[in-house]
């Protein structure tokens, strides 16, 4: 194996010391006086020697690795979330840090021991990913660490804040759109009619539900009826659909809690022979990429994966920069804050006016 040049090398092949070497490769050799025949030299050699500084030596001297680590649970390996570790990736690069990636499957033990080798290499903080929104306790071992739940919502207090999609917003925004249009008997193809009807543990069915019967309650109106899914897929949102027709044969609008759900109800809504949108508008969300395949395509709200990952690690390096010690400091970082991110329409004419 080729020996890495070093600082050393450079000074020889120069003929200065090693700390003129140094202070002229760190910019500093005028304001010290440095020959400016001497600093070409320097810079002469270490070109031609190929010299690179070791980063990880001059981060420790200076409190920093500039390394930043991302323990997900599927995100890496899932395909719907892949644009989370990109925006991650390139802020992390924007900012001159390299991002290491660890995929536990969900597994706790495989959690514990990402997080502890992460630490062993001294990353200056991390971030805590999730495929789909959940809740989360942090781990004692980050509380003194630079952290950032990233499409999680932290369990109990912490000093950690959470970057996560606006799925209240989203919810208001879905039922104003048929509102909007004319309509007022609305189904529910996921989650609902009632507020805990939503499958157990699901952050996201939760706050969309919450922020559509806001906006239904806002104008006076229920859900037209509700069908709970326990399993977000295209079979169980036929079957939801099925059941939707055999109470309400036509019926005009009906939001459906993702994409993949959305499928089903246009198989069911086909085969009973009603046309989106001249008889039923259909709305979603997730902005999948099946919502593109449909014909018509179903207008979603998109997830926004890529965007989550640059916020994530931009709260994340501003903690590394500005220190993360003491309750003033964890303050001034927004320490525990929830910092929610939109979701886009893409409209693609599955909504038509009453």
């Amino acid at each position: 194996m080729t020996r890495r040049v070093t600082l050393a090398d450079v000074a020889r092949t120069a003929g200065v010391s090693s700390t003129t070497a140094s202070l002229v490769l760190s910019g500093r050799g005028s304001e010290l006086r440095i020959s400016p025949a001497v600093q070409e030299r320097v810079r002469d050699a270490s070109a031609d020697l190929g010299y690179r500084p070791n980063i990880v030596s001059v981060g420790l001297r200076k409190g920093t690795t500039r390394t930043l680590g991302l323990v997900s649970d599927t995100v890496a390996t899932g395909q719907m979330a892949g644009d989370m570790i990109k925006g991650a990736i390139e802020a992390a690069r924007d900012h001159g840090y390299m991002l290491f990636i660890g995929e536990t499957e969900g597994d706790p033990a495989i959690e514990s021991a990402l997080i502890d080798a992460m630490l062993d290499r001294r990353v200056d903080g991390i971030m805590l990913t999730s495929m789909f929104t959940r809740t989360r306790a942090v781990p004692a071992a980050l509380e003194r660490l630079p952290t950032v739940l990233l499409n999680t919502l932290p369990s109990g207090p912490t000093r950690a804040p959470a970057v996560v999609p606006d799925e209240v917003e989203a919810g208001r925004a879905a039922a104003r759109l048929l509102l909007d249009a004319g309509h007022r008997d609305l189904h529910l193809v996921g989650a609902g009619p009632g507020p805990d009807d939503v499958p157990p543990d699901t952050v996201a069915g939760h706050e969309r539900l919450t922020g559509i019967l806001e906006v239904l309650h806002a104008a006076g109106l229920e859900p037209a009826s509700g069908h709970l899914c326990d399993d977000w897929v295209p079979p169980q949102g036929w079957a939801a659909t099925h059941d939707l027709l055999e109470q309400h044969p036509r019926p005009r609008a009906v939001i459906c809690f993702n994409d993949r759900l959305a499928f089903g109800t246009y198989q069911a809504l086909q085969e009973a022979g009603l046309r989106i949108p001249d008889d039923v508008s259909v709305v979603s969300f997730d902005n999948y990429e099946m919502a593109g395949w449909l014909r018509p395509g179903v207008s979603s709200f998109a997830i926004p994966h890529e965007a989550l990952g640059r916020r994530a690690v931009e709260l994340l390096i501003g903690q590394v920069t500005r220190g993360a010690d003491g309750d003033a400091q964890g303050a001034a970082d927004g320490a525990g804050a929830v910092h929610r991110l939109p979701l886009p329409l893409w409209s693609r004419g599955s909504v038509t006016p009453a």
